[in-house]
């Protein structure tokens, strides 16, 4: 009896040594992996007014996937309200119009890069709330490089910063796309939270803005309630007389070595 336990163990190992040999190993194992490097979400501020009642800020909008926010977009043509909007090369795809008006209007719109199809920038394979990342360091620097060729593509002048999907990054990859001649646009103020939050909380939170923040938010959710809050945010900090500027207008400061 324990000769033959003996020799189907030996079978069976076996067996499953040849089924490794002939499966690949990335089949085999899991596609990520479940601790991955130290992430970070950089900071990012500009040059203060330092003029009592004349805060100076930065407001930039995430371009994403979906379609054009015409309350936010609408409102920053009328009220002349300049603003950094990053896209990527599926939303251009998606928004002609839109970046028509962006383009017809270069005084108020800086246009910088998302990326190609809206993945974290971090080279290794992890899950960042859900997404998978780019994974590799040829992975993120398609990643950036396809977002700019779709932007020159779309009549767009060549971008000189980046924004990652979920703006988390891993260290190697800050270093990885600075070195590709990109800053790295962290910001101060959350106002939108992914454009997940109700409308009253997003106009407070932007409305909150102070001398040298950088405001986030998005313009491609015309379905939820953050744009409202978003749009009515805008016309509370003009009346406040904040002053509006893209980045490409001031200097600015981020941490993590995101624009040294």
């Amino acid at each position: 009896m324990n000769r033959l336990l003996l020799g189907s163990a030996l079978l069976l190992a076996a067996a499953s040594s040849a089924l490794a040999a002939e499966v690949p190993p990335a089949v085999l194992a899991p596609p990520f992996v479940t601790a991955g490097p130290k992430l970070v979400e950089p900071h990012l501020h500009i040059a203060r007014s330092n003029v009592t009642g004349h805060a100076r800020v930065a407001l930039t909008f995430d371009a994403c996937m979906g379609e054009a926010d015409e309350r936010i977009l609408s409102t920053l043509v009328n009220e002349r309200i300049p603003a950094t909007i990053f896209v990527t090369a599926r939303w251009l795809k998606r928004n002609p119009k839109a970046v028509a008006i962006f383009l017809q209007n270069p005084d108020l719109f800086e246009l910088e890069n998302h990326g190609e199809k809206h993945i974290p920038a971090v080279d290794t394979p992890v899950l960042v709330y859900g997404i998978a990342a780019a994974g590799s360091p040829d992975a993120v620097r398609q990643e950036v490089e396809g977002g700019a060729a779709a932007m020159v593509a779309s009549g767009i002048p060549a971008p000189h910063w980046f924004r990652g999907s979920t703006a988390k990054y891993d260290l190697s990859a800050i270093g990885q796309i600075r070195a590709m001649g990109y800053r790295i646009a962290g910001y101060s103020v959350n106002g939108d939270g992914g454009s997940l939050l109700g409308a009253a909380i997003t106009e407070k939170r932007i409305s909150s803005a102070k001398d040298g923040d950088v405001v986030i938010s998005h313009i491609n959710q015309p379905t939820h309630a953050a744009g409202a809050g978003v749009a009515r945010a805008l016309v509370d900090l003009k009346a406040k007389g904040t002053e509006f500027v893209r980045l490409q207008d001031v200097a600015d400061t981020g941490d993590d070595k995101t624009t040294e």
